[in-house]
């Protein structure tokens, strides 16, 4: 029930970034559409973020957690657990300013080796450099945010660091505005991708003033000194760098897909933004709350030599995941076309450009089971302190989709991507399982089985449900905003009405569980 609270409070949060972030692309599609300016503006908003997503979501946190965890509960208590952050802060900080003046210096250098045939383009990659100069510094804000992000989950203080996502929508919202109202007439797409970098910066500032302020009123006080490379500092880097690989694989990959995606036709990096903005709606909602609300709990039990205690709250992280995920995969999937037309058409986002999207996105959530498994069983290797298993893994996965692009993006250009990107997700999320199965730390049972069997049962009747609605309320799609709002409710309720109707009445929800959850927030 506490991992339901944990997840429910960091998802819910993570619910208010996802609709700010559609907010800000919807703006985006509309005012800048697919083209020169806008993919040089998410290449160079993509490349700091993909660091921050493997930061704050992936191997600092992995690795930094469980060690903050221990020295926390052991006999040092606070004053112990405050005094290796500081240490870690000393180290991380200067080493940060190095990292980004590094990648300032060399950013032609990098944007050639991710972008080079943007040079094809007059103006594309020289606008892409200059963009990314202004846009990296946010890894050196966000990094720092991982770090306090990293305290207050250890604390069970959860909401500080799922809300601070929305403070950049925000402040991206209000760069979108303020640089079409500059913009005017001229049709100066440039002037805003410049404003938008500078906003990237001044976000990730804001970002860490928040996290620092509720870092503080925890209790938690952290100073920068002389830089120490103490024996805990040392545990820490060695933990992290294979743990780059294992916990930020979707990261990884991500990086990859740029490689390939600068290489097709104008405007597909933006066709893959926008897609995947809808795909990670329910993985940052579902996966990424569950990942970080288990890790804590997960190395108390392991530590402590728990493995019933493991096992349960892994098959509950597992269980609640696909619970969520596999509806939401497969309504995107169905409903890819309704969905993208009703958020971002309009504007300088054509028909063309929407038909494009749709098929981007159903290739893109066919993974989406797997993205979100990958969340949730890599904890169990980081509070095992095993980091070298999961990059085995992503490796594997890595290989996987380098080859199908390599034999199908020509083919089938960005959907055949996006599908790539599918099939070594699913890849890496099968060999994590098989591998803790193997060395006999966890094993589905034979009744999470049944109830996994019968969700899919349940997915399949709400697909069935859909697919003649979407093409009843199709016209609507494209129409007024209250039009568009109407349908996707109508496709949205009668998709979790079927679900959730059918799940309830053939025992693909634990009714047990559900029911002492009712009775705890009944006594409280």
């Amino acid at each position: 029930m506490s991992l339901l609270k944990a997840t429910g409070t960091i998802g819910g949060l993570t619910m208010v970034s996802r609709v700010a972030g559609f907010a800000r692309d919807m703006i985006l599609a509309r005012i800048l559409g697919p083209g020169v300016a806008s993919d040089a503006f998410l290449l160079a908003f993509q490349l700091p973020n993909i660091f921050r997503r493997l930061f704050a979501e992936g191997a600092f946190s992995a690795a930094y957690v469980p060690m903050f965890s221990r020295r926390l509960h052991g006999e040092g208590g606070q004053a112990s657990a405050e005094d290796f952050s500081s240490d870690v802060l000393s180290v991380f900080v200067p080493l940060l300013i190095l990292f980004t003046a590094l990648f300032e210096i060399a950013m032609p250098g990098v944007i050639w080796l991710m972008a080079s045939e943007y040079q094809d383009i007059p103006g594309k990659f020289e606008l892409t450099v200059a963009l990314a100069r202004i846009t990296f510094p946010y890894i050196l804000f966000m990094s720092l945010v991982s770090l306090l992000t990293g305290i207050l989950n250890s604390l069970s203080r959860f909401a500080p660091g799922a809300s601070f996502p929305i403070l950049l929508n925000l402040v991206l919202i209000v760069a979108l505005l303020l640089g079409d109202h500059l913009r005017g007439t001229t049709g100066n797409d440039e002037l805003v991708a410049y404003i938008l970098a500078i906003a990237v910066a001044i976000g990730g500032v804001v970002q860490l003033l928040w996290l620092w302020f509720w870092t503080h009123r925890a209790g938690i006080r952290l100073v920068i000194r002389r830089p120490r490379l103490t024996r805990e500092v040392k545990e820490l880097g060695i933990i992290i760098l294979p743990a780059v690989f294992g916990a930020g694989v979707y990261q990884i990959n991500q990086l990859v897909q740029l490689f390939f995606v600068t290489r097709l036709p104008n405007g597909s990096l933006s066709y893959l933004a926008f897609a995947d903005r809808l795909n990670q709606l329910p993985l940052g909602i579902i996966g990424i709350a569950l990942g970080t609300a288990i890790l804590p709990a997960l190395s108390r039990y392991i530590g402590g030599e728990d493995r019933k205690g493991a096992d349960r709250l892994q098959s509950n992280a597992i269980e609640l995941s696909m619970l969520l995920t596999l509806p939401a995969a497969a309504a995107l999937a169905v409903c890819a076309g309704p969905f993208v037309s009703a958020f971002f058409l309009g504007g300088r986002f054509g028909a063309a450009d929407a038909a494009i999207t749709a098929d981007v996105v159903a290739a893109l959530v066919a993974g989406l089971p797997a993205y979100v498994l990958i969340k949730v069983l890599t904890p169990s290797y980081f509070a095992r302190k095993d980091t070298k298993t999961p990059v085995w893994a992503a490796v594997a996965a890595l290989s996987v989709f380098v080859l199908f692009n390599l034999l199908f993006i020509e083919r089938f250009g960005i959907v055949g991507l996006a599908a790539a990107t599918a099939a070594g997700a699913w890849l890496n999320s099968f060999l994590l399982y098989a591998i803790l199965v193997r060395r006999d730390h966890y094993r589905i049972d034979p009744a999470l089985g049944a109830r996994l069997l019968r969700q899919l049962v349940a997915t399949a009747a709400m697909v069935a449900a859909l697919w003649p609605l979407r093409g009843w309320l199709w016209p609507y799609f494209s129409g007024s905003i209250i039009e568009r709002a109407l349908a996707i409710g109508a496709l949205v309720g009668a998709g979790a009405f079927v679900y959730f109707g059918v799940a309830f009445m053939i025992g693909a929800i634990d009714r047990e569980k559900l029911a002492m959850f009712n009775r705890r927030k009944a006594a409280s």
